[in-house]
């Protein structure tokens, strides 16, 4: 007997599964009960085994056609919720292999847009706040080919020296667009999903002082995940505003279990609807590409070790490293060292 889901069908929350071919198919998560307990579970439906469904399969394309994808997804979800769904094509979330949602995306940018990290890592340095975090938001772009989700990581020992977290939301082009103004920007916003931007600050420290901005320090992995989520599901969240919106969505980071951080999406000094301004200055934004928010005040080891909330505390081999965030999940990564 079909199972009916107590699903707000007004959350969407799309995953990039890894078929058994190695393919990636789009799932839509469903947070179901099981019948005579209070226990939650997740479950998932592939889109791709659905008869009839979708002409494509790829978080990318699926984002390029939302016009006609979002829609058909929304329909998944009012029968799911009205127990109308064959459960073969519903999979338990614990026996997926999920894939970043967007496993290759167009680009990846990256932004600083919480004053409270920036300037109290400064200020335990002895070093004034930069002026110019107040005149323009800043971002750079990072290796967009090195995307992960949930899962193992791999990591080279050079990059493991003072290996460190940062505590992120990322958003994801669904429109294209340029030279788009801010209080406009939204409009051109898909989703949002967490985002760890992993730091080897060893490496990263050595190549700052070269002016260039980071490069060997933030390449070689950034995760995202597990889920998309759409974003008008966040409207309950929203906090209106001229220069773009902003989310009420709490932000935390456990090591091994004990949460290290603690923050809010709305402390964004700079919006994603600035920082969008910004990068489509003279260029044209595409659906699928990638923009972090930057790190939020307290949100990693550099910054906590600085002001002395821990003390020379980095990630090591072996730890579980879980970053959460209200509505988007729970981003969970096991960190291993990679032999080549």
């Amino acid at each position: 007997m079909p199972c009916i889901f107590e699903q707000n069908t007004e959350i969407m929350k799309l995953v990039t599964l890894v078929a058994k071919d190695r393919t990636y198919h789009v799932g839509l998560l469903l947070e179901s009960k099981t019948p005579g307990s209070n226990r939650t579970e997740n479950r998932i439906v592939d889109l791709h085994e659905l008869n009839p469904g979708p002409t494509t399969s790829h978080m990318l394309e699926f984002i390029k056609d939302q016009k006609k994808t979002l829609p058909w997804a929304q329909s998944i979800l009012e029968k799911a919720n009205a127990g109308q769904l064959d459960e073969k094509v519903i999979h338990a979330e614990s026996e997926c292999l999920i894939a970043s949602p967007i496993p290759e995306p167009v680009s990846c940018r990256d932004g600083y847009a919480f004053r409270q990290h920036v300037e109290s890592a400064r200020r335990r340095r002895g070093l004034p706040m930069l002026p110019e975090f107040d005149e323009f938001p800043v971002f750079y772009f990072t290796n967009h080919l090195a995307i992960t989700g949930p899962g193992d990581l791999f990591i080279m020992p050079k990059a493991l020296e003072r290996f460190d977290f940062e505590l992120e939301v990322a958003i994801v082009i669904g429109k294209e667009g340029r030279n788009i103004k801010a209080a406009d920007a939204d409009e051109h916003i898909f989703g949002y999903m967490i985002m760890n931007d992993w730091s080897a600050r060893e490496l990263q420290t050595q190549e700052m002082k070269m002016n260039l901005g980071p490069a060997k320090g933030k390449d070689f992995a950034t995760s995202l995940g597990p889920y998309l989520v759409t974003r008008d599901s966040l409207a309950s969240h929203r906090i209106a505003g001229a220069n773009g919106e902003k989310f009420d969505l709490r932000m935390k980071a456990f090591h091994n279990g004990k949460q290290v951080s603690d923050g809010n999406l709305k402390d964004m000094n700079w919006s994603f609807g600035q920082i969008i301004e910004r990068a489509s200055y003279g260029v044209t934004l595409r659906p699928g590409e990638v923009i972090g928010s930057g790190t939020v005040g307290t949100g990693c080891y550099m910054e906590l070790n600085l002001t002395k909330v821990t003390d020379n505390v980095w990630i090591k081999p072996g730890d579980d490293f879980v970053l959460e965030v209200d509505e988007l999940g729970r981003l969970e990564n096991k960190i291993h060292a990679a032999n080549s």
